[in-house]
């Protein structure tokens, strides 16, 4: 799960993390009376979604005026803001954080991160932070440094003392580096999070060290116990498909091919959109409708794929462990029934209940396509879905 910039920041407030003050705004009139609330003689008008690259994208201005701050947040509330993690078809800017100018000296970055390997924490700094952080990473990376935190421990002051020094923090301003470092490190481990950075994490021309953005990604999976930050939650950023599958347990992602897939298990549904692609497919999303499937979700499933204006073909692919093969087949009999389906449908059924499963989806009178190997349903969709383009 992602949240807003100034939702982050509140994070980060609590932790004892240095950020800019700023008010988050719902309309262009809220945007003027909190610039006049904050007062002072620059603002920065910045677009709230959940991808980054704004300012690059037209969503960040600096005003020098109350009038400026207007006319800025007239331009950016509402507009399709493209950046390079929109994709195209961009996001639509439905709130705004006015903050306070800053003075900015240096800008750097820090991020908290998972490393699998290590099954630690890591934390990540460069002296180049900024919108460029990518190409840094990619044309400089011993311009990145990094250090695994012992967990049993946290970050200690000396890891903290030497990341900064090694990214160009003078000795003056040390001590509140490690604290914003150590708050960073203590909102990552508190909140379950996936991600935790700061680009910038900015130097002024007095010293002081300031988080100047904020991006957190969070654990889906530990978010039960993250009612506080459960309620960020903002559904208008999110796929409204992925929403909807969201409400039936089933696990749905989005992507851009036209073949829907069905399965049940993650390894299973990889491994299918694998096989698609290995013979010439695209699929059209990740679904795994898991072991516990209903004919219900199994329908609501369907209903999701079926709003997908490109689909052009489905496959469900299921082996039946716990899932039983009968029980999926009524699932498909019912949702093919009641969605009216036009597109071309391969089922592939392996396991408990095989032969009742497909025979079941041979008398129901559907034009069916049956499969009996991964590699004959792979052909067989690909083949359905190019013939219906």
């Amino acid at each position: 799960m992602k949240i807003h910039e100034y939702q982050g920041k509140e994070i980060l407030r609590k932790f004892g993390v240095t950020v800019p003050r700023g008010i988050p705004c719902m309309s262009v009139d809220e945007a003027v009376k909190a610039a006049e609330e904050l007062g002072g003689p620059v603002w920065v008008v910045k677009a709230q979604i959940h991808a980054g690259g704004r300012g690059k994208g037209g969503g960040v201005k600096v005003a020098k005026s109350l009038e400026q701050v207007k006319e800025y947040a007239e331009q950016i509330m509402g507009m399709q803001l493209i950046t390079h993690q929109t994709g195209p078809e961009g996001q639509k800017v439905r709130r705004l954080l006015i903050e306070e100018g800053a003075d900015i000296k240096k800008e750097l970055y820090v991020s908290m991160v998972t490393d699998r390997v290590t099954q630690k924490v890591v934390l990540m700094a460069s002296s180049e932070g900024g919108m460029d952080i990518e190409e840094v990473a990619h044309s400089n990376p011993e311009k990145i440094h990094s250090i695994a935190i012992d967990p049993s421990v946290g970050l200690t002051d000396a890891e903290a003392d030497d990341i900064s020094t090694k990214i160009g923090i003078p000795a003056e301003s040390l001590a509140e580096a490690r604290q914003n470092l150590k708050g960073l490190y203590q909102a990552y481990w508190d909140t379950d999070s996936s991600l935790a950075e700061i680009n910038p994490l900015i130097l002024t021309g007095n010293g002081k060290v300031i988080a100047l953005d904020a991006k957190f990604n969070f654990d889906a999976n530990a978010l039960f116990r993250q009612p506080e930050i459960l309620a960020y939650r903002d559904l208008d950023e999110e796929d409204p498909a992925e929403v909807e599958a969201s409400k039936f347990d089933l696990a749905y992602i989005s992507l851009d091919g036209n073949i829907g897939c069905l399965v049940n298990g993650a390894g299973l549904a990889m491994a299918t959109m694998d096989t698609i692609k290995l013979f010439g497919g695209e699929p059209a999303n990740f679904l795994d409708v898991g072991g516990g499937a209903t004919a219900e979700k199994v329908t609501e499933a369907f209903k999701i794929m079926l709003k997908n204006p490109g689909l052009k073909a489905i496959l469900v692919n299921i082996f039946g462990g716990i899932m039983r093969c009968d029980v999926i087949a009524e699932g498909v009999i019912t949702a093919s029934k009641a969605v009216s389906l036009k597109v071309p449908l391969v089922v592939r059924m392996k396991g408990t209940n095989e032969d009742l499963g497909k025979k079941m989806l041979a008398d129901s009178g559907l034009p069916i396509i049956a499969a009996d190997t991964m590699e004959d349903a792979a052909k067989a969709v690909v083949a359905a879905a190019a013939g219906n383009a």
